[in-house]
């Protein structure tokens, strides 16, 4: 699992003063970017490689709002990967109470530039690796 964190920025806010919705996905990537970087992968290696994740799927349950300043944590994880595909979890909390704000999902698919699906596991068996090992460290945990 990785931390990200993220302050609250007035533009984020809607006109109730909290969060607006469509923040989350943004905060989603900023977390799925920075897990990845954890491991030694970057999404500009990805590119230079010709690897595309375009994201098919997401979820997002709002649970309370975050405001204004508030300092926020999006914990981020994979729960599944099999080689074509790449579901990433996520939990944002406020922090310093971590009281849960949000949880969802992006579920990705592995492409060349072509937008065609490729399994990562066959070409780029050493990336697969990476990103399988810490998921299985914590499964054993």
């Amino acid at each position: 699992m990785s931390e990200s964190i993220v302050r609250v920025r007035y533009q984020e806010t809607d006109q109730m003063g909290v969060v607006y919705h469509a923040n989350y996905l943004v905060w989603f990537e900023i977390g799925r970017t920075d897990y990845i970087r954890k491991f030694g992968i970057t999404y500009r290696k990805l590119e230079e490689l010709g690897l595309l994740l375009p994201v098919v799927d997401v979820q997002c349950r709002f649970i309370q709002p975050a405001c204004y300043d508030d300092e926020v944590s999006i914990y981020t994880r994979i729960s599944a990967h099999n080689g074509s595909k790449l579901t990433f979890t996520y939990e944002a909390k406020r922090q310093p109470d971590k009281l849960l704000l949000a949880k969802g999902s992006t579920t990705h698919l592995w492409t060349d530039r072509s937008m065609k699906r490729i399994n990562i596991k066959r070409k780029y068996p050493e990336i697969y690796e990476k990103l399988k090992q810490p998921e299985e460290m914590a499964r054993q945990k």
